[in-house]
């Protein structure tokens, strides 16, 4: 029951960040693959995560549970306790190439994020989920 609690907690999250910070062009940039499941496993939560690619950000939605028809799925094998920094550190990271470079390094290559499927539908998923260009985000040397 706490793992589900879990699982819904990161969806709602997800979905209000996106309603709030989520940057329109992500979104209208996912052009053909629209419509298509991207489903993320949890093994230390026992617990599925999907996320349909959308053109508007207000229809994002990410449920809870398996995907009926993924493309594509990925397998999150952190310790429990690492969850929410990776999930941050997602959302926090910029929507370009040298982000992008370092989810694939920091995560992909350690094989911390196991991927099986198409690659270009998880690379417009964390461009609709990265939002670390907003200006919140900066960090400015006080003086």
């Amino acid at each position: 029951m706490l793992n589900e609690t879990m699982l819904l907690n990161f969806a709602r999250l997800a979905k209000i960040l996106i309603d709030v910070y989520g940057f329109d062009e992500s979104f209208q940039k996912v052009g053909k693959r629209e419509g298509q499941e991207i489903e993320f496993y949890f093994p230390a939560l026992d617990g599925y995560l999907t996320f349909v690619l959308v053109k508007n950000k207000f229809d994002f939605e990410p449920n809870m549970g398996r995907a009926k028809n993924p493309v594509a799925s990925a397998i999150v094998d952190v310790k429990r306790d690492e969850i929410i920094p990776l999930m941050s550190d997602i959302v926090c990271t910029k929507n370009n190439i040298f982000g992008l470079l370092k989810i694939f390094f920091k995560y992909i290559i350690t094989r911390r994020v196991k991927i099986n499927g198409r690659l270009l539908s998880f690379i417009r998923l964390f461009r609709c989920l990265a939002i670390g260009k907003r200006e919140m985000y900066k960090f400015k040397e006080k003086s």
